[in-house]
């Protein structure tokens, strides 16, 4: 059961990380004004399937607070852009999430 418990632990915290890096790629979308849509709900499966995660976690008795180290936010980029920069896209930042889909 103590495997378990730390198998939820280590799917939440990658979790975690996937879901502040679809929120800061939804952010920028919307900052240029681009359709947000199928970010927006891969985050909101995302949730779902953290709160299945936390339930099963409370069940097995873990009530410990989970610490993610590294958030890494990025800062808004400059107005000016390099004609050679192009964005992340989905399917580079979430390859297994697009290939379940």
């Amino acid at each position: 059961m103590d495997n378990r418990i730390n198998d939820i632990r280590k799917t939440i915290r990658a979790l975690r990380v996937s879901m502040r890096e679809a929120e800061a790629i939804m952010h920028e979308q919307i900052n240029r004004d681009e359709d947000c849509s199928f970010v927006a709900q891969e985050i909101i499966k995302m949730r779902s399937v953290m709160s299945l995660l936390v339930k099963e976690r409370s069940a097995l008795g873990d009530f410990e607070p989970i610490v993610v180290s590294s958030f890494f936010i990025p800062r808004r980029r400059s107005a000016r852009k390099p004609a050679a920069a192009q964005a992340p896209t989905v399917e580079s930042v979430f390859p297994r999430l697009v290939a379940r889909a």
